[in-house]
């Protein structure tokens, strides 16, 4: 059954609801992954884009968009884009502020000078500068592994690219 009550913008907004498996605060939406709806005959076609090549979360995401139009007796497909490539331009302010809270601390920009940038990497605890990178990577490719040397806390910092 295909409905015809849902507008591209109906579907955005279910889509809006879907977080992102390794950052459960922020959603497919406001970290820049959700493209675009297209209509088509049969329901839709939904465009996502990875934050990181052979980021291992997709498939998860692509279950859940399927997942979620099911629900809504939406048809869809999903199609996985590479250009334009995702950044951290696309990562909404209001993203950053929750991966913040949760305690990443969000990338400074994108196409970054990754040795200035990283030196300006603020703990997510207590806003502290005096941060130090342990290790490239952190739980996930796209994040790297930090300690504050103010609070001694150990954080994640959300790479830029």
């Amino acid at each position: 059954m295909v409905s015809t009550a849902y507008t591209r913008e109906d579907i955005l907004q279910l889509l809006s609801r879907i977080a992102d498996p390794e950052i459960p605060v922020v959603t497919i939406r406001e970290i820049g992954m959700l493209q675009d709806v297209h209509m088509t005959e049969t329901g839709c076609e939904v465009i996502i884009t990875p934050t990181y090549t052979g980021c291992p979360a997709m498939g998860i995401i692509e279950a859940d968009i399927k997942s979620l139009l099911d629900e809504h007796d939406i048809n869809a497909t999903v199609k996985m884009v590479y250009h334009p490539a995702w950044t951290t331009d696309n990562i909404s302010e209001a993203a950053k502020e929750k991966m913040k809270k949760y305690g990443i601390a969000p990338p400074v920009h994108s196409g970054c000078d990754v040795a200035n940038a990283e030196a300006q990497i603020a703990c997510p605890q207590c806003g502290g500068k005096d941060t130090e990178q342990i290790s490239r990577f952190g739980s996930t490719a796209c994040k790297a592994l930090y300690k504050c040397n103010e609070c001694k806390e150990p954080f994640e910092y959300f790479k830029c690219h």
